[in-house]
């Protein structure tokens, strides 16, 4: 499996994630022919520049709305109908979309269902069209729920529109280029501050971006100023990227994209890592583990939280003593969790126990495959749990616990016989099933 790895430690945009592309390897020319056959009047340019020291590539859309190549300072040749009250990180963004209650002819302003013709009439590939029209349509949607309005009454500026098309479809066809079967990333730093547009002055992250980073983790750092744009989103949710830690891989490239400013003391850089997963890799999905240490509750307390925290859909919970300040001793309670269930198993923790804090993150978790077989025992029947290498051995079997406490209490056995008795069962049929 060959995988694209997004560091967005300052974000991303369009032309971020374009210079990453190039710089990681995809050539010029298949972004230059994509802004091309758009037919639009727009064209691409690359150059090699050094944020914070680190040289990566700065991706240029050149049309007849912004009449010049950009230069280093961000939104120098915009003119948005928005100013933003700090100076974004990166250049060409922000179409936002504004509402029209009747058709709306302006040359100035594009609706959506011109963008998506243009983008079908384009001569590019059937899949690269496709990404790029989804990520205008959810571009628009965001756009229309922020104003509470039809999509089909979302009208982008023009030097907008024009820059994010290319972005967008030149970013689906770098991305096709790059040949990734999976996209991930870090967290977000969206960085902070506000923005000044038609509809008022507004915080950073702006709304449409907010609204298309639906679920992802983000997180704010640095110098204010919005470090993901709009388009950056887009493509992010184009791409169908998971948020994750940096996986088992084998590094084969790696590239920066430059944004517009050269920001101290943080370079203006997303990087892209692309390599081929290990074997271990492709069983490996994130985890949460989420960690309260407490010294005031009564034992009874915690094991009433901890069976909620179970029956909430934790995987795991587990307590340990620890030494804390002044010689205190207390218990560390843990929760091993999916991640799109940890904000419910907080809330769980904080009402049911007595911590006033907790800290998480999200870790890597690799698990065997898992079958289950039954054998048959003087008493009834028992299931195991059998676990799988990859190339399908058997690593490790067990006998499940309900079942054979069910039948040590009603047949009177001891438990560890039952046990004993459906692992020998087990046993005795992989060597029947042997040749």
């Amino acid at each position: 499996m060959r995988i694209g790895y997004l560091e967005c430690f300052s974000g991303i945009s369009g032309d971020m994630f374009l210079g990453a592309l190039v710089d990681a390897g995809v050539p010029l020319e298949t972004v230059q022919h994509a802004a091309a056959a758009l037919n639009i009047g727009a064209r691409i340019e690359a150059r090699k520049v050094t944020r914070g020291g680190i040289a990566g590539t700065k991706v240029d859309v050149i049309s007849p709305e912004n009449g010049a190549k950009h230069s280093d300072d961000a939104h120098s040749h915009h003119d948005h109908n928005h100013d933003h009250s700090h100076e974004h990180a990166h250049e060409h963004e922000h179409g936002h979309g504004h509402e029209h209650a009747e058709p709306h002819t302006d040359a100035h302003h594009r609706p959506l269902s011109e963008i998506l013709k243009i983008i079908a009439a384009a001569e590019l590939d059937t899949g690269v069209k496709e990404n790029a029209a989804r990520a205008f349509q959810l571009l628009g949607e965001a756009e229309a729920a922020i104003h509470a309005i039809p999509v089909e009454k979302v009208h982008f500026h023009e030097v907008g529109a024009v820059d994010t098309i290319v972005d967008i479809v030149c970013a689906a066809a770098g991305a096709a280029a790059l040949n990734v079967d999976r996209w991930i990333a870090t967290s977000l730093n969206v960085g902070s501050g506000t923005v000044k547009c038609a509809h008022g002055t507004l915080p950073v992250p702006a709304p449409a971006t907010l609204a298309l980073l639906a679920r992802a983790p983000i997180y704010s750092a640095g110098p204010e100023m919005e470090r993901v744009t709009p388009t950056g989103a887009s493509i992010l949710r184009m791409l169908n990227v998971e948020y994750a830690p940096l996986p088992a891989m084998r590094n084969q490239a790696a590239g920066y994209g430059a944004g517009g400013r050269d920001t101290p003391g943080e370079p203006n850089l997303l990087r892209l890592i692309v390599g081929e997963a290990e074997q271990a890799a492709e069983a490996t999905e994130p985890i949460a583990v989420l960690e309260a240490v407490i010294d005031d509750s009564t034992p009874q307390l915690l094991a009433y939280a901890s069976d909620l925290l179970l029956a909430a859909g934790a995987w795991d919970v587990y307590r340990i003593p620890v030494q804390m300040k002044k010689g205190r001793t207390g218990m560390q309670i843990t929760v091993l969790c999916a991640p799109e269930r940890l904000a419910g198993l907080r809330e769980i923790l904080f009402r049911e126990t007595t911590t006033i804090g907790a800290h998480w993150r999200i870790e890597s978790k690799v698990a065997l495959r898992r079958e289950f077989a039954e054998v048959q025992t003087p008493w009834g029947p028992v299931r195991m749990k059998v676990a799988l290498s990859t190339t399908g051995e058997v690593l490790n079997a067990s006998a499940e616990y309900e079942d054979c406490r069910r039948i040590a209490a009603e047949h009177g056995v001891p438990l560890k016989q039952v046990m004993r008795e459906a692992a020998r069962a087990y046993d005795v049929s992989r060597k029947e099933e042997r040749p």
